[in-house]
C-alpha cells in the first residue's frame, strides 16, 4: 500500500465542502483540544476561523518555541540545470518557453558552491528541470560527491526517481529530497502536466514512499498554492504528512508553501491565496504537527517571512538565484521564477537577529 491507495479513498469535491462546512464551534474546539486530528485542521483552515487568527497565532508560536527554539535554519537553492521535458503551464522551465537551456559543469558546480560556501552556508538544495537523458542520476551522484565534504546537508528537488536511485544517491551523500505534488487533485492534474514525465501523477504522489523505503532522513512535501483550492490542497497535504509520519517514522519531514510567482509565460493562479490566509494555513500546520519543520522560500516578501518567524516557520532561504549559474554571473533570462525577497545572506541573519531569533546555518551532520 501507498498513499495513492490512501488519497482515493476521499473525493475532492466533498473534502472542500466539509472544510467550507465547518463552524466557529469547531475552529474554537479545534483551538483548544491539546491533540489535533484532521478534522481539527479542517477547521483551523476553514474560513469560519478567519476571526481566530491572533489565537492561532499565539498557540503556532508557543508550539514552534517549545519544539524548535528561538531558531530560523538557513538553506540556499542552487539551480543546477534548467533543461525540462516537462509542459507545466504555470512553469519558466516549460519545455516550450524559448528560453536559454543551460546545465552546469562540474567546475561551475565548484564554482557556484565556492561562492555559497563563503557566504556561510552548509545546507543546500540542489534544483533541476527534469529532463533525465540531460541531468539524470550518475551527474547528480557526480554533483554530490563533488560537494558533500563543504555541506552538512544536501537535498535535492529534481524529477521524482526510483527507490534503488535514491538509495545510490543517499550512499553518495543525499540527506534530504523534495518533491512537490502540485496540486492533489487528480481529475485536474492533467490540465497543468499535459505532457512530460510529470503528467504521471500517481508515479509523483508516491515518491515520498520510495524515498521514505531509500533511507533519506528528511522529506520534503508540498502543493503549489494557488492552482486549486488551496485549503483542499493543504488538506491532502496534511493528509500525506500524517501518512508519512505513520509508516516512516524514522524520517523527518517539512512543509513547504509555495505560491505561484511570475515567471516567463501568462499563466495566472486559479485560486490566489492573500497573506492572511497564508498565516492562517502556517498556524494550521503547527497546530496540527509540532515536529514538522515549515520552510519559506524567497518567493514571498521581505516584511511578510520576517513577521512569519513568529507564527512557525522554521526554514528560510536566502539570497536565492533561480538561474543556473546565478551565483557566480547572473542571468534573469535563465530563472525559473522571480523571487521576491532579494536580501543578500549578510541582511538575512540581521533581520532574523532584529526579530530575536537566532541563525542556524548548521543544523546537523549527515554521519548523525
Amino acid at each position: 500500500m501507498t498513499f495513492y491507495d490512501i488519497i482515493r479513498e476521499y473525493d475532492w469535491d466533498e473534502v472542500r465542502q466539509s472544510i467550507s462546512d465547518k463552524t466557529k464551534d469547531d475552529v474554537l474546539a479545534a483551538i483548544n483540544t491539546p491533540h489535533r486530528t484532521l478534522e481539527d485542521f479542517k477547521a483551523l483552515i476553514s474560513p469560519a476561523a478567519a476571526p481566530f487568527l491572533e489565537d492561532m497565532a499565539r498557540e503556532s508560536n508557543r508550539l514552534t518555541l517549545e519544539r524548535f527554539g528561538n531558531t530560523i535554519q538557513l538553506y540556499i537553492p542552487l539551480y543546477v540545470s534548467n533543461y525540462c521535458t516537462n509542459f507545466c503551464v504555470y512553469c519558466g522551465f516549460n519545455h516550450e518557453n524559448d528560453i536559454h537551456r543551460k546545465m552546469l559543469t562540474l567546475d561551475e558546480v565548484k564554482a557556484e558552491t565556492d561562492v555559497i560556501s563563503r557566504w556561510g552556508f552548509k545546507h543546500i538544495l540542489l534544483v533541476s528541470g527534469e529532463a533525465p537523458m540531460v541531468a539524470g542520476v550518475d551527474y547528480y551522484e557526480q554533483v554530490i560527491r563533488s560537494i558533500r565534504n563543504n555541506f552538512s546537508q544536501i537535498a535535492l528537488e529534481v524529477q521524482p526517481l526510483k527507490t534503488e536511485e535514491y538509495a545510490r544517491l543517499h550512499e553518495a551523500g543525499l540527506s534530504y529530497v523534495c518533491v512537490y505534488q502540485e496540486t492533489y487533485n487528480e481529475r485536474e492534474y492533467p490540465k497543468y502536466h499535459p505532457a512530460g514525465r510529470k503528467a504521471n501523477y500517481r508515479y509523483r504522489l508516491e515518491t515520498g514512499d520510495r524515498v521514505c523505503s531509500a533511507g533519506v532522513q528528511k522529506m520534503g512535501i508540498g502543493a503549489l498554492l494557488g492552482l486549486e483550492d488551496w485549503r483542499t490542497d493543504s488538506f491532502f497535504t496534511a493528509l500525506h504528512l500524517k501518512y508519512l509520519e505513520k509508516n516512516y517514522w524514522r524520517t523527518k519531514f517539512s512543509i513547504s508553501l509555495p505560491r505561484l510567482r511570475p515567471h516567463a509565460g501568462s499563466f495566472m493562479p486559479k485560486d490566489p491565496i492573500a497573506d492572511r490566509e497564508m498565516v492562517q494555513l502556517i498556524c494550521a500546520y503547527r497546530m496540527l504537527d509540532q515536529e514538522a519543520e515549515i520552510t519559506i522560500s524567497t518567493r514571498e516578501g521581505r516584511d511578510f517571512r520576517d513577521h512569519l518567524m513568529h507564527l512557525g516557520a522554521t526554514s528560510m532561504s536566502a539570497g536565492s538565484s533561480t538561474e543556473p549559474g546565478g551565483y557566480v554571473v547572473p542571468h534573469k533570462e535563465l530563472e525559473q521564477f522571480a523571487i521576491n525577497d532579494d536580501r543578500t545572506p549578510q541582511e538575512m541573519v540581521a533581520a532574523i537577529k532584529a526579530q530575536g531569533y537566532e541563525p542556524v546555518w548548521k543544523d546537523w551532520d549527515a554521519w548523525m
